[in-house]
């Protein structure tokens, strides 16, 4: 037995085809003051995304093609225009260099005990929060295997987000069982904005929906995560989750810029993005009933330290609320697309409201 089967190795012709220069060779990527990042291997060839892709059988952008490859995935997205950013690698490298564990980065031992309303309202926020960031690493899941390896920058981004999230998730779920209170009910003033956002046709437009709007909104309030913090482990979680938080509002706004500078007949498109946006915004803070939720009255007891400072914790919840539609603007203007608070094509209401006196 052994010796047919030598005999069959001694046959075999030994098929090194592989050694074939199938792609760019040579090529020496030097590592940077930071180590050797996405950036640095930016060399040649393999730096280039092409402005369209027709691989479909998961092989990385500059390795040789195989004729005989099969197909492995149903990439939708294979156009550079619908999910691309020039700064992809570099949030991705703070991403990295930024993270950070719930179990052992957060102080803990400084929770003490609270009074029963601020306790209660802290679990509320948190149960809010929750589902928020279930949402924000959820749906940007689904459109990763629907992208190319060829734009496998924004892609790993999109999976380093969704870490972000899924420890966002945890550590909020681990303050509401951290003090003796638990998950309290769920909010249901995001299912019609989480709806939305679900349901998006394309990349872009869940971008739009998501990073700039949604996830923009939370951002302001982990900003201002001081102000309804009790303990030095509540002020680190929302200090940590805002500078996450903020990466990923950065790829939506850069991606849009990045539509603005290369697809301009686009923008109708985009501007009917943002005037959905704008109207489920100003919905939330001009519609009494909208602003009388679970989450938005626990927000207004915490910033007023109890539930005997409603009233002025509520005006500080105003405050809050304004500067998340301020903040909302600045980011449309700053992907490129602050025309529309100048042509009239934005809510009149949206500057008004924003300029109020708090």
């Amino acid at each position: 037995m052994n010796a047919v089967v030598k005999a069959e190795e001694e046959d075999a012709e030994l098929d090194l085809g592989w050694l074939q220069q199938l792609g760019e060779w040579g090529m020496k990527a030097s590592p940077g003051k930071n180590g050797l990042s996405l950036a640095d291997i930016q060399v040649g060839t393999y730096g280039e995304a092409p402005e369209h892709s027709d691989n479909l059988t998961g092989r990385p952008r500059g390795a040789g093609k195989r004729p005989d490859a099969f197909r492995v995935g149903g990439y939708e997205i294979r156009d550079k225009q619908d999910v691309w950013l020039e700064n992809a690698a570099l949030l991705y490298e703070e991403a990295q260099n930024r993270q950070w564990s719930s179990a052992t980065d957060i102080p803990w031992e400084t929770i003490k005990p609270l009074p029963d309303d601020v306790e209660q309202a802290q679990c509320q926020l948190a149960t809010f929060l929750t589902e928020v960031e279930f949402v924000a690493g959820d749906v940007p899941a689904k459109w990763i295997a629907k992208t190319t390896p060829d734009y496998y920058e924004p892609r790993m981004t999109l999976l380093a987000q969704i870490m972000d999230e899924s420890r966002h998730m945890d550590v909020f779920r681990k303050r509401a069982l951290a003090n003796g209170g638990g998950l309290l009910a769920r909010s249901g003033g995001t299912a019609g904005i989480v709806g939305s956002i679900d349901m998006s046709r394309d990349f872009t437009e869940m971008s739009s929906r998501l990073h700039i709007s949604g996830e923009g909104a939370v951002l302001s309030i982990f900003r201002m995560g001081e102000l309804m913090a009790y303990n030095e482990a509540e002020k680190r979680i929302y200090r940590l989750c805002a500078q996450d938080e903020a990466r990923h509002v950065a790829f939506g706004v850069m991606h849009m810029r990045y539509i603005a500078d290369t697809a301009p007949e686009r923008k109708e498109e985009i501007h009917c993005y943002l005037d959905e946006s704008e109207r489920n915004l100003l919905a939330g803070q001009q519609n009494p009933a909208a602003q009388q939720t679970a989450s938005s009255e626990a927000l207004a007891i915490l910033l007023g330290g109890g539930q005997a400072n409603f009233d002025e914790g509520y005006r500080k919840l105003l405050a809050i609320r304004r500067r998340q539609i301020n903040e909302y603007m600045q980011r449309v203007k700053s992907a490129g697309f602050g025309e529309r608070f100048e042509n009239g094509r934005a809510n009149p209401e949206l500057k008004k409201y924003a300029q109020m006196a708090a």
